[in-house]
């Protein structure tokens, strides 16, 4: 008899319109992550807000994808912010290529 418990897979996805927009607040609550942590991902670039300050700024609603990603990316793998921001170049740059090799029929 196996005593393993069975395998769970845990999927946790969010779609979100290019059109919507998000403060800075309403951004922090849907990614539950701290201005601070917000704050830190503006300045390394990861997150390129409209505006002039927390106060002002607008995201679009990718910023939301990307946020959680990096959040997810530094409390799991204890990445700064610049371990971070580095992670999420070379995903993109990996969807690019396997998006590429998908329109030249290769993938």
């Amino acid at each position: 008899m196996n005593d393993l418990p069975p395998k769970v897979l845990v999927l946790d996805t969010v779609v979100v319109e290019q059109t919507v927009c998000f403060s800075f607040t309403q951004l922090c609550q849907a990614c539950q992550g701290s201005g601070a942590q917000l704050q830190a991902l503006v300045d390394e670039g990861i997150l390129n807000p409209q505006g002039h300050g927390p106060g002002e700024w607008v995201f679009e609603g990718p910023a939301l994808r990307t946020a959680r990603t990096a959040l997810r990316l530094s409390r799991d793998l204890q990445l700064g912010v610049a371990g971070v921001a580095l992670v999420l170049d070379l995903l993109a740059q990996n969807e690019a290529l396997r998006s590429r090799l998908r329109r030249e029929g290769l993938a």
